[in-house]
C-alpha cells in the first residue's frame, strides 16, 4: 500500500515565512548558564551601589583580566597594539575599557552605559536635631517616586574630603552587623493627606534618621543639640572628620537591600540599580570575555545620565575622544579623529520599560518589551513627537538586526510607553551629536527608578551575549 503524503498547511507556512514571532530566551539557552552569570552580576551589584564604587569594582575585575591604566600604557606603549587591554579612569566616577584592534582606521565599536542611579544625596549642611532625634536633610537625584523611599532600609555610601585634603571613604549599611538608616513615614491613623501624590510626599520630608542618644558629659548645661553632637562625635572617632568636612563630601543615600532572586523558579532578580548597572556590567563583561577582535572595542561607563548626562563625568564630556587622539600616532594613522568617529558605531546600553501585567495600559503592546524575550532594541527615544529623541537611522537598525539574527541573539523591540503618555532619553543623543552611528539596546526592567527594580535573568544573560557579538564583529 502506498504511503499517504502529508500535506502541510500553506497558511501556516506563509505565516512562518512572513511574520516574526517573539522567542523566549528560556527556550534557547541553558538555565544553568543563565543562573551562573547572574550570580556574578549579583556580587557586582552589591559591591557597586554608587558610581564611585561601581568604577572601583569594575576596575578590580578588569585588572584581574589583564587591563592596565591608560597612563601606564602611554608611558611605555608596546610595538604590537593589537590585543592590548587598557582602561581610563575619569575622576573616579566614569571609566572606559579598551581592547585595541589591528588597525584603528576601521573605526571603533563602542557600548556606552551609565552607572549612576536614582538616589538621595545628603545636602551640603545636612545634620539637624528635632525632638531629640538627629536627622539628615537630603536632595533627591534623578526621577524618583518619593513615597517609595519611606520605610525602607538605607545605607550611606560616598566620600568626604577633610580640611587637610585627605579623602575618606564612608560605606555604612552593607556589611553584616552594620546599622541601617530609615526615612520614617506618617502612620495611617493620622494621615489624611489627599491630592497629587507628588505633592503629598514633599521632598523636604525625605529626612534620614541617624540616632537618638544625647552626648553625656559632666558639663553639658547650656549645650544645644546633644543628640546631634553625639552623632558628630561618633563620626569623628570613626572617620576623623568634623561637621564642616561634610560640606566637601559626596554622600549618597541608597537602598541597603541585597539583590535577591524573585519567584518560586528564581527566574527574576530584584535589586537596586539595575538602571543602568545591568547594562554597565553586561557591556564590560562582554568586552572582557570577547574573543580577540580585529576592530578596536570600547565599553564606556558614564555618570550623571539620570540628571541629563551633564558635567565632566557625564556623556556630554567626550573624554573618550582624547584617548583616540593619543592612539592615532601609535597606529601611525594619518586619518583625522573625525574620520575615525564616522566609521565607528555605538550601542547606547540602557534599560527599557518592561510590561508590568498590572499596568499594561501604559504600553502599546506591539512596541513594548516583555521580560524573558531577550535584549530590547529601541529605535528611538524622546517624548511626544519624538522631542529630544535619538532616532537611529534605518541603516544601523538593519545592521544590528542582521548581526543579532546571524549570531542567534534573541532580541525584541521596545519603546517607552504610549505616544504622549511617557518618554525619556539616554546617552545616545550625546554620541549621535558627535557624529557616531548610535542605537539603544538593553535589558527590560519592571519598577524602573524604584529602590528595588526587577529584571529577568534570561534577559541579563542574553544582553551580555548580544554585546559580546557586537564587540567581536569587525564590519
Amino acid at each position: 500500500m502506498a504511503k499517504k503524503e502529508t500535506v502541510g498547511n500553506p497558511v501556516k507556512d506563509l505565516q512562518k515565512k512572513l511574520r516574526r514571532e517573539p522567542v523566549s530566551v528560556w527556550s534557547k539557552r541553558e538555565k544553568e548558564a543563565i543562573f551562573a552569570f547572574n550570580e556574578e552580576y549579583k556580587r557586582f551589584l552589591f559591591a557597586g551601589t554608587t558610581e564611585r564604587t561601581s568604577v572601583n569594582e569594575m576596575i578590580r575585575l578588569a585588572e584581574k583580566d589583564g587591563y592596565i591604566p591608560f597612563e601606564a600604557f602611554l608611558k611605555n606603549p608596546p610595538k604590537k597594539l593589537e590585543g592590548q587591554k587598557i582602561y581610563y579612569n575619569n575622576r573616579g566616577k566614569s571609566v572606559a575599557f579598551w581592547v585595541l584592534g589591528k588597525d584603528i582606521a576601521d573605526g571603533i565599536n563602542f557600548v556606552a552605559a551609565h552607572i549612576d542611579s536614582p538616589r538621595l544625596d545628603l545636602k551640603p549642611v545636612p545634620l539637624y536635631e528635632d525632638t531629640e532625634l538627629c536627622l539628615a536633610k537630603t536632595h533627591y537625584y534623578g526621577g524618583i517616586k518619593k513615597y517609595q523611599w519611606f520605610n525602607v532600609p538605607l545605607g550611606i555610601d560616598g566620600v568626604v574630603i577633610k580640611a587637610n585634603g585627605e579623602k575618606v571613604a564612608v560605606r555604612i549599611g552593607f556589611e553584616p552587623g552594620d546599622p541601617i538608616f530609615v526615612i520614617s513615614d506618617l502612620l495611617p491613623h493620622l494621615d489624611r493627606r489627599e491630592g497629587d501624590i507628588q505633592k503629598v510626599f514633599q521632598a523636604e520630608t525625605l529626612n534620614v534618621l541617624l540616632g537618638s542618644i544625647p552626648f553625656t558629659f559632666d558639663k553639658t548645661e547650656g549645650v544645644k543639640d546633644l543628640v546631634l553632637l553625639n552623632i558628630l562625635n561618633l563620626l569623628n572617632e570613626k572617620y576623623g572628620f568634623v561637621e564642616e568636612d561634610l560640606f566637601s563630601a559626596e554622600l549618597e543615600i541608597v537602598p541597603a537591600i541585597e539583590p535577591k532572586d524573585v519567584g518560586f523558579d528564581r527566574s527574576l532578580l530584584a535589586a537596586y540599580g539595575h538602571d543602568d548597572r545591568v547594562c554597565a556590567y553586561t557591556a564590560s563583561k562582554a568586552l572582557f570575555d570577547a574573543r580577540p577582535v580585529s576592530k578596536t572595542a570600547c565599553a564606556i561607563l558614564l555618570d550623571k545620565e539620570e540628571i541629563g548626562s551633564v558635567g565632566s563625568t557625564g556623556a556630554i564630556h567626550t573624554f573618550w575622544k582624547k584617548l583616540i587622539k593619543h592612539l592615532l600616532p601609535l597606529y601611525r594613522s594619518e586619518l583625522s579623529i573625525d574620520t575615525i568617529i564616522e566609521r565607528s558605531m555605538v550601542i547606547s546600553a540602557d534599560v527599557a520599560a518592561g510590561i508590568n501585567p498590572s499596568f499594561k495600559d501604559v504600553h502599546e503592546a506591539n512596541n513594548a518589551a516583555k521580560l524573558g524575550y531577550g535584549i530590547t532594541i529601541t529605535k528611538y527615544t524622546g517624548r511626544g513627537g519624538k522631542g529630544g529623541a535619538s532616532d537611529a537611522h534605518a541603516e544601523i537598525v538593519g545592521h544590528i538586526r542582521n548581526l543579532f539574527n546571524d549570531k542567534g541573539i534573541v532580541w525584541q523591540n521596545g519603546l517607552l510607553g504610549k505616544v504622549d503618555l511617557g518618554g525619556g532619553g539616554t546617552v545616545a543623543q550625546f554620541f549621535a551629536n558627535e557624529g557616531l552611528s548610535v542605537i539603544d539596546a538593553g535589558v527590560a526592567v519592571l519598577g524602573m527608578h524604584s529602590p528595588y527594580e526587577i529584571v529577568s535573568k534570561a534577559d541579563v544573560y542574553e544582553t551580555y551575549l548580544a554585546y559580546k557579538v557586537f564587540f567581536e564583529n569587525s564590519k
